[in-house]
């Protein structure tokens, strides 16, 4: 099924999401909602044991529309936006990322919400929000619960990439392969799941995140609510993105 610039498809246990929007797969208002209520229809779907969420071309994304940052549509962009990323936290059933090429922003901040993540070796994972007069919500309240605090604070405060290596040794991704063999790799990861009970997968998702999900759902939606209320109240944080869509350095004013 071919939706927007998604793609899904269902069969055998596993479920297909693609993101097909090359070159770097930018994630606007209409994809994330698409997003989202395709993770809402495959979650209600009997005969589903896995999710796995991969995109089309040589970057898995590079993040969100940055012109959908800009004010007022911030308003609609980021409540929507983490709307999904509590989604795919959420899903009832095990969620393996395929991640190859440029992994950053808000598609960093989307795989934060897979389970499992498998990277091809050319893959960068980065937040470079900071660097627009910004922050990422979603990563700032999901990276410290799942890496090293430091290397959370080094993601979000520097804005510099890591790469797949620093990534697989942080725990953020659970195995880096060849870039060739991603895909294979990610179905290979996944048809272990599928010959299992959905039942039994439903039961043990729930068990893992039973302890820590209604605190990181509420640390996602207060983050957010601090990006739109206090952030883009901000004098640099409307410089910082209009200088980026001007291709021209930033000029801060510190306010």
């Amino acid at each position: 099924m071919t939706i927007g610039a998604l793609r899904s498809s269902l069969g055998d246990g596993l479920g297909r999401i693609i993101l097909d929007h090359p070159p770097l797969n930018i994630l606007n208002l209409e994809l994330l909602r698409r997003l989202r209520e395709e993770l809402e229809r495959l979650a209600d779907a009997p005969e589903l044991r896995v999710l796995l969420l991969s995109a089309a071309g040589l970057h898995f994304s590079a993040g969100a529309d940055v012109t959908e940052h800009l004010p007022p549509r911030h308003r609609d962009l980021i409540p929507e936006f983490l709307e999904t990323i509590v989604a795919l936290d959420a899903f009832p059933l095990p969620v393996v990322a395929a991640v190859q090429g440029r992994c950053l922003g808000g598609g960093f901040e989307l795989v934060l919400g897979a389970d499992l993540v498998i990277g091809g070796e050319g893959a960068l994972f980065g937040q470079p929000e900071i660097s627009l007069g910004v922050a990422p919500p979603a990563a700032a309240a999901l990276l410290p619960g799942r890496c090293a605090r430091g290397l959370a604070a080094d993601l979000v405060f520097t804005g510099d990439p890591i790469g797949a290596a620093e990534a697989e040794r942080a725990g953020l991704v659970r195995r880096v392969v060849p870039d060739a063999d991603l895909e294979a790799s990610a179905l290979a990861l996944a048809g272990r799941m599928t010959r299992h009970s959905a039942a039994a997968l439903r039961g043990a998702k729930r068990m893992l995140r039973a302890h820590r999900h209604e605190p990181d759902t509420s640390a996602v939606f207060w983050a957010g609510t601090e990006y739109v209320q206090s952030l883009m109240a901000t004098e640099d944080a409307v410089e910082g993105l209009q200088a980026f869509l001007a291709k021209r350095p930033p000029v801060w004013r510190d306010r």
